[in-house]
């Protein structure tokens, strides 16, 4: 066999890093297959073999984009040479620095999928909570952390603020995007850690 024939698993992967990529650019809804499958020379009965659907399509590249998402984000919210408060700092600070590089466009997937298709879609709207909630536990386990040692507030429980947190943080990321600059990111920034969180 040629090295140049791709496995198909390498095809499958290659088909949710493509049509990760519009998404991330276009939505869900201006990302055409057709499109998808001439940039990677596929033909279209390739994608069916793959996926059901369209939506089934964005359901594992929902799941395909959180693998790599929540292992970075574990890395951050468990790094030992870190406090839990400079580590969620440190995530929200990381999280600004990349989306100034790309001039405050795109944002993330999951929230960017959120807006366009909870609405729209059962099937994804389902998808997109349950990753959502898994980043939010993800939070409340670093704020408990944080609160046991005295260093967060305990005024409220760590799910409590954790929700707040990832709340608070995807509408300034949304306000960022929509007006094109970090400031949104900074205000934030000082009122989660400056008001909300600090004890």
């Amino acid at each position: 066999m040629s090295p140049k024939v791709a496995t198909k698993q390498e095809t499958k992967t290659a088909l949710l890093e493509v049509g990760m990529e519009m998404m991330f650019e276009k939505g869900y809804t201006n990302t055409g297959i057709q499109e998808i499958l001439n940039a990677l020379s596929v033909p279209k009965g390739s994608f069916y073999h793959y996926f059901d659907s369209k939506e089934n399509y964005a359901v594992e590249i929902i799941h395909h984009f959180d693998v790599t998402y929540a292992a970075n984000l574990m890395r951050t919210l468990r790094n030992p040479q870190q406090t839990p408060l400079e580590r969620l700092r440190t995530y929200c600070e990381t999280s600004k620095a990349t989306l100034a590089a790309r001039e405050c466009r795109r944002g993330c997937l999951i929230g960017n999928l959120s807006q366009e298709m909870a609405d729209q879609s059962e099937v994804l709207r389902k998808e997109l909570s349950k990753v959502m909630a898994k980043w939010r536990d993800m939070f409340a386990a670093c704020i408990d952390e944080g609160q046991k040692s005295g260093e967060i507030k305990n005024n409220k429980s760590a799910q409590e603020l954790a929700e707040f947190f990832s709340a608070a943080w995807s509408g300034a990321v949304m306000r960022a995007k929509t007006v094109q600059n970090t400031e949104p990111l900074d205000v934030c920034i000082d009122m989660i850690f400056g008001e909300i969180l600090k004890a």
